[in-house]
């Protein structure tokens, strides 16, 4: 159980910013999550093999995969990943399009976001899993 006292929930943490991604992940990890961090889209990808997040936070603009073509492997692999695509860039309307037809569901936050926002966020994605699991009993 994390110290929220809700299920511990894998949360894998991609950005090219290492010290962006390896903050988030200690933070994360504090609040009693199981976090890890990568420094690309490439690393998600294989990470995410191990890791079988219920999360994903990735940046979107990132070396030779994007986030956002890394959070489409990955929620095609596991469906019920929750994805949070973050950028501190005007993101074009048809690289978001574009994952949208290939089927990644998401929320996009705009760079800087502050630690305790994206906790929340990911506690309402939480609560939204639960609820689901709730109304398919």
């Amino acid at each position: 159980m994390s110290q929220t006292g809700n299920i511990s929930r894998n949360i894998l943490i991609a950005d090219d910013e290492a010290v962006i991604a390896d903050t988030l992940a200690a933070i994360f990890k504090q609040k009693g999550y199981n976090a890890a961090s990568v420094h690309s889209g490439e690393e998600a990808v294989v990470a995410a093999q191990s890791a079988e997040p219920d999360v994903l936070i990735s940046d979107v603009v990132m070396g030779e995969i994007s986030g956002v073509a890394a959070a489409v492997l990955i929620q095609q692999r596991f469906p019920r990943c929750k994805v949070i695509l973050l950028s501190g860039y005007a993101v074009p309307i048809d690289q978001l399009t574009s994952a949208t037809v290939d089927g990644l569901i998401f929320d996009f936050l705009q760079k800087p976001v502050h630690p305790e926002v994206l906790l929340q966020h990911v506690k309402g994605l939480e609560f939204n899993a639960h609820k689901e699991h709730i109304d398919s009993v």
